[in-house]
């Protein structure tokens, strides 16, 4: 008897796009077990989305879907004219597409094999599944100090010491078999971005003080004093 697509376990291939449709790529071999999904509600997360003015992508909590896998396994193939990179702090990379302004996924450096690709970035006509069904169920939540509500009924539970065991082995396997190259996000040369960068560590703060949507078109900061603080002390 035939095994449905949709409830394969073989990794099938999942078209990535932006909202517009102008970014577009595909992840590779990707199944429940080929990569580790979670919900993150850290305060960079929530100010990511803030930043991008992209509210749909959190949950009712603040929280983003996430869904890691080897970064040598994901291609963009349209529109990498529109990536952009946007630095929150020293060790997260989070790129978008400026376009459409859609969170695509967040790496650290060059060497480290490992995309977090958020799920507004995955399409969801891919064969007809669910989410669940390409990805498997979140196996954990992180920093949920930072919710700004209830968690979700459905939340998954905090990481145990095996899902931290379970992580940590699969981002070594893809390591020790070269996953981590190539990647769409850096020079496999230079090991230089291939974004346009943006960096707002400035105004960090301030994004995580204010649940505003922020005015892209207007400078956050004046003679390093932020804008809403600004009019509020004004």
């Amino acid at each position: 008897m035939t095994t449905p697509p949709h409830m394969s376990p073989d990794p099938q291939d999942l078209p990535l796009r932006c909202r517009c449709g102008r970014v577009r790529g595909v992840a590779r071999e990707v199944a429940p077990y080929a990569g580790f999904r979670f919900v993150c509600y850290c305060q960079d997360c929530q100010a990511f989305a803030r930043f991008l003015e992209r509210p749909d992508v959190l949950d009712p909590a603040g929280g983003t879907d996430i869904f890691q896998m080897p970064v040598g396994r994901v291609k963009l193939t349209a529109g990498t004219d529109a990536v952009r990179c946007l630095r929150l702090s020293s060790k997260v990379l989070r790129w978008y597409a400026d376009c459409c302004r859609t969170p695509i996924g967040n790496t650290a450096g060059p060497r480290f094999p490992v995309v977090g690709l958020i799920h507004s970035f995955i399409s969801r006509e891919a064969d007809g599944r669910s989410r669940d069904e390409a990805l498997g169920a979140p196996l954990c939540r992180i920093y949920e100090r930072s919710a700004v509500g209830p968690l979700p009924p459905n939340a998954p539970a905090p990481p145990s010491l095996g899902i931290f065991a379970l992580r940590a082995s699969r981002i070594l396997g893809w390591w020790l078999r070269g996953l981590g190259r190539p990647t769409p996000f850096f020079d496999d040369d230079t090991n230089v971005w291939t974004a346009r960068a943006v960096g707002v560590e400035l105004f960090l703060p301030c994004l995580r003080r204010h649940g505003s949507p922020l005015n892209r078109k207007t400078p956050l900061h004046v003679g390093g004093l932020c804008r809403f603080d600004a009019d509020v002390a004004g």
